[in-house]
Parts: C-alpha cells; structure tokens; sequence
C-alpha cells in the first residue's frame, strides 16, 4: 500500500512539473500598437511580387489613407490592412477602389507565403435612379 502511494504521489508530482513548464513555454503575446483601424476589404489578391485589396470608399478614398501593416510570423507573412484617413466624401462608389503594395514597399521577397488578416466585407449597393 505504501509503495502504491509513493508511486502516486511521484507520478502526481512529475505532472504537476511538466505542466509548469508547459505554462512557461508558450510564446510571448504581442501586444504592440498599431495605428488607424482595422479596415473591412471586399477582397484581396496576393500575386508573386503585389498585394492588391479592393475596399470600400465614399468617394476619396486613396493608397495613402491606408497603411499595409507587416507582420512576420515564422515562414510566412501577414498583412494587415489598416485605414488611417477617414472617407468623408458623399459619393459611394459601389465596388470599392482598388490599391496595390509591391512586395519590395511591404519589405516582402518575392515570391514569399503571405496571408491577409482583415475581415471580408461585401460591397453595399448603391440605388441607382
């Protein structure tokens, strides 16, 4: 009986110190600021060498009221697309505009894995008249 009890207890105590280490090992959170907002995009194509996104806009809607956010993640990239400018103009433009980074602006090598972090959104319709 004894004998069982120490072998429990020794089992209980080796779990208990791997689980710690379990605890220990896991990678740092990241938790830097990132500027503007999240930006919804209609869609996006990453091609060997450009990243286009197609999001929406009031009208003014620009490549420099957008800022392509890098994140480097072990073989691979993410991007995230985050608006810096509001649209304050009044004239929807029912599909969105269009803007293309190169890979050489994100700081990308050509041809690298990348994935995109931002939500998908469908263009509103617009009534025509």
């Amino acid at each position: 009986m004894k004998r069982t009890i120490v072998i429990v207890t020794g089992g209980l105590a080796v779990m208990l110190a791997l689980s710690s280490c379990a605890l220990f090992r896991q990678a740092p959170m990241r938790t830097v600021a990132m500027p503007g907002q999240v930006e919804p995009i209609h869609a996006a194509a990453i091609t060997r060498d450009l990243a286009v996104f197609w999001v929406s806009s009031n009208g003014c809607t620009d490549k420099d009221d957008l800022r392509p956010v890098v994140d480097h993640v072990g073989a691979g990239s993410t991007i995230t697309l985050r608006r810096i400018e509001q649209d304050d103009c009044e004239t929807p433009i029912a599909d969105g505009v269009e803007v293309i980074w190169s890979f050489e602006e994100l700081g990308l090598t050509p041809g690298s894995r990348v994935s995109v972090n931002n939500p998908y959104q469908l263009p509103s319709t617009i009534p025509t008249t």
